[in-house]
């Protein structure tokens, strides 16, 4: 019996320790996974957002470009002025210093009053008319056949009445390149737009305007579209509105 109950007595330790030994495997097993952490499927970086499409909402159409009476008439080598002796109804002599009588539309004159004035007022800066409205007859005696610095009869924007040739006062560089680097040039330069007025013919542009660069050209067009110009980067009437380049006549 001694022999018997130790025998057992082995037999169940043995068994013990087996059982042990399994529970402390599956216990591991399980604290394992449970400290594994969950696989996580990979997911797409999100779309970055395109930026919000920039609308042109500067009306093109408001004013003609071939009615001789609007203020956005494009007259260049390609465009003449229909009729050819066209002049305006609302001419008016313009209240500032002159070197020859001025006369513009009416809006025109207005404007340029405005901005001789703003000149002075804001930059000490006294300006004077060199040239304005020219009609048919007086283009015919001022043209000398160069076709880079005078327009034929009937071509140009001087005939509109919107257009007026400005220097100092003091008669320095008057309708020469030189006046675009005197402080009234440079102010013209920037600030004519507040008054609806562009440069006409810039540096640069030859090639689209057909003229060479006359720092003393001014063209009325209205705020609107002087503005939008200006914003927009665009110096010239022919690439703002899409129309050809003009360098030469056909």
């Amino acid at each position: 019996m001694t022999v018997a109950l130790a025998l057992i007595a082995v037999l169940l330790a043995v068994a013990v320790v087996v059982v042990g030994a399994v529970s402390a495997g599956a216990n591991g097993g399980a604290g394992a996974s449970a400290t594994q952490a969950p696989t996580e499927t990979p997911r797409p970086a999100p779309a970055q957002a395109a930026p919000p499409a920039t609308v042109d909402t500067f009306d093109r159409t408001a004013h003609s470009l071939d009615d001789p009476m609007s203020i956005w008439v494009v007259v260049n080598k390609l465009r003449p002025m229909n009729p050819q002796d066209f002049e305006p109804e609302d001419l008016v002599f313009v209240p500032v210093d002159y070197t020859f009588e001025p006369y513009m539309r009416q809006e025109a004159s207005d404007a340029v009053v405005a901005m001789f004035e703003a000149a002075a007022n804001e930059a000490d800066l006294y300006l004077a008319s060199n040239s304005a409205f020219r009609s048919y007859g007086a283009q015919e005696n001022i043209y000398d056949g160069d076709d880079l610095l005078t327009a034929r009869p009937g071509f140009s924007e001087h005939q509109t009445g919107l257009t007026m040739d400005i220097g100092p006062s003091t008669g320095e560089c008057a309708i020469e390149t030189c006046f675009g680097e005197l402080p009234e040039g440079i102010w013209l330069r920037d600030n004519a737009y507040r008054f609806g007025f562009i440069l006409r013919y810039p540096a640069d542009k030859t090639a689209i305007t057909g003229y060479e660069y006359e720092p003393w050209h001014f063209r009325y067009v209205g705020v609107p579209l002087a503005t939008e110009m200006r914003e927009k980067g665009i110096s010239t009437m022919e690439e703002f509105f899409g129309l050809p380049a003009a360098p030469s006549y056909e």
